[in-house]
């Protein structure tokens, strides 16, 4: 965990959230500027800044966090949906802590 990270205090809990799914490795929440009808984001409880961070050892945490998009956007009523990871400020990463945008239900911006 680090001390300055919002994904990192809304997992610990200490920032509030609506939260959609937790589990012992991921949290799942709505986005709070959601660019879509539906938008929530799958979050490593575990803080990884960036994509270009994972290793082979997180090869199982990232597998789970896209079969855990398609479980929840099922789950949701989406019948099609866009997943996105913005990888550093280049790419449009502003919280660095991974996270999997999963996006439906109407056009993103």
């Amino acid at each position: 965990m680090s001390a300055d990270c919002i994904f990192c205090k809304i997992a610990a809990g200490t920032i509030p959230s609506k939260m959609l799914y937790e589990d012992e490795d991921v949290i799942v929440f709505h986005d709070i500027r959601p660019l879509a009808k539906t938008h929530f984001l799958i979050v490593p409880k575990a803080h990884i800044e960036t994509l270009k961070d994972c290793t082979v050892a997180h090869q199982s945490l990232l597998g789970k966090m896209m079969l855990l998009a398609a479980k929840l956007a099922a789950e949701q009523g989406l019948v099609g949906y866009k997943t996105m990871m913005n990888v550093g400020r280049e790419g449009g990463q502003e919280v660095f802590h991974i996270h999997l945008h999963v996006f439906g239900g109407g056009a993103v911006a």
